[in-house]
């Protein structure tokens, strides 16, 4: 049994699965299919063929702990998703998101308030998105991936697996950190390879290629490739791989 509320605008062509609760206000498109027990929180507007599988939670409220930095505005605008997106079994995607269209969000990743991610994009399995991140259009960011707070990736970005950002060089001590917190800014189709670390406010310049197991410490030059910890030029892309 479901539980739908009165004012929810539901296309007849919607399929809904078993045990899942659409609350108050939320808007889905036409032909979108929403599986079991899932979760759409108040104002939550999905577009046309969209997919929604089982255990998924959209639109959740944040509600950060009394000891974080994160400060929450008075009001946060609904989650938008848009048209032909799919959202993968137990995705938690929070409320202030703004999903472009024909995008995926696989299994088990958490996508949190004030992101804004394009279009055709690929967000991995486990993948973690924090607060205040910008994602563009056919960027790619594989399995278990962890892309910080107040990050960007601009337009056909690669992310390999098990890549972490970092935003915070004090880790927490000293109150000067707060004004410094910032994540990565990854270029146009710059690519960065499994397992590497990007220390807080680099920028990885386009076409920049970051071998697996990096460690980057300071801003590369675009289009090329550097390898290492810390790493350092090894040389120019290829222009057969350039964008």
């Amino acid at each position: 049994m479901n539980y739908i509320d009165p004012s929810v605008k539901l296309d007849s062509s919607v399929k809904v699965g078993h045990f899942s609760v659409i609350e108050k206000g939320v808007q889905i498109g036409k032909n979108v299919v929403i599986g079991n027990r899932v979760t759409v929180h108040e104002g939550t507007v999905m577009g046309d063929n969209t997919t929604v599988a089982d255990g998924a939670v959209l639109g959740k409220p944040p509600k950060p702990a009394k000891t974080s930095t994160v400060k929450l505005p008075d009001s946060i605008p609904p989650l938008k998703i848009g048209e032909d997106v799919t959202i993968g079994a137990n995705c938690v995607v929070y409320r202030g998101a703004n999903i472009g269209s024909n995008t995926l969000i696989a299994d088990l990743a958490s996508v949190r308030e004030n992101v804004e991610i394009g279009s055709y994009v690929i967000v991995g399995r486990g993948v973690t998105v924090e607060n205040h991140v910008k994602i563009g259009d056919r960027t790619k960011i594989q399995s278990n991936s962890y892309i910080t707070a107040y990050s960007t990736l601009e337009d056909h970005v690669f992310i390999a697996p098990c890549v972490t950002t970092t935003n915070d060089n004090y880790m927490g001590r000293t109150e000067e950190r707060f004004d410094k917190i910032k994540g990565a800014t990854v270029k146009k189709g710059a690519r960065v390879g499994g397992g590497s670390i990007i220390l807080p406010g680099i920028t990885i310049d386009e076409e920049t290629f970051v071998a697996a197991g990096a460690l980057v410490t300071k801003d590369t030059e675009p289009k090329t490739l550097v390898k290492g910890v810390p790493a350092k030029f090894v040389r120019m892309v290829d222009e057969r791989e350039l964008l």
